[in-house]
């Protein structure tokens, strides 16, 4: 019968339909057949990631997912994007050297807290986070706000490990492509860390009396 299957009905008290009341059903073609099947499997999973999300947390609390798959995918596909163009120029070194580990390491963590923390640029975190109180030495402490992608940036924003990553990812994109551009960036940055740190130590003396005449 080709493509036609046959639909058989069982009469009361037998296991087997009875091949005499077997009828010709309607025609499906095998390709529809797949494409029926494939839809079903990726309703399945799609129901199942659905389901795996929703018990991660209860909905007040549950992160915005989509848009943080969406931030970690620009951040690897513009650093798998800077290293493929660095080969291809000629530019990857071999290795990067313990002096400039540590000059990018420290301007990284300066860049993040000053993104994430610092008093002087919270109009940049203003329209995704909400003021909480006084922070750190010229520093605030903030909260994300709203929902969805505006939640997810006001995270990124008050969060300098997070952005860490991001610092040291553009600091060694900086390297590979404006070498001397990004070694006076960042050791300016990595300048004003030495020179917080010299302010809070000093700052502790002078609470102790040691700096009083």
């Amino acid at each position: 019968m080709g493509n036609q299957h046959v639909i058989c009905r069982a009469e009361p008290g037998i296991r087997r339909p009875d091949p005499g009341i077997c009828r010709p059903g309607p025609r499906v073609s095998l390709p529809t057949a797949r494409v029926a099947l494939l839809l079903v499997s990726v309703d399945s999973l799609t129901r199942e990631a659905r389901d795996a999300f929703e018990g991660y947390a209860e909905p007040e609390e549950r992160p915005p997912f989509r848009t943080y798959a969406t931030l970690a995918a620009v951040l690897n596909t513009g650093f798998a994007g800077a290293l493929l163009a660095a080969k291809r120029s000629n530019r990857l070194p071999e290795s990067v050297s313990t002096k400039d580990l540590v000059l990018i390491g420290t301007a990284s963590h300066k860049l993040s807290r000053v993104i994430a923390k610092d008093k002087v640029t919270a109009f940049l975190r203003a329209p995704f986070t909400e003021y909480q109180g006084r922070g750190g030495p010229a520093e605030v402490e903030e909260r994300a706000r709203g929902e969805g992608v505006r939640r997810a940036v006001g995270e990124l924003l008050t969060c300098p490990y997070c952005l860490g990553l991001w610092a040291a990812g553009a600091f060694h994109a900086g390297l590979m492509f404006a070498p001397r551009v990004t070694r006076v960036t960042a050791s300016t940055l990595t300048a004003l860390t030495l020179s917080d740190f010299l302010q809070i130590a000093y700052k502790a003396a002078e609470d102790r009396g040691l700096g009083s005449s």
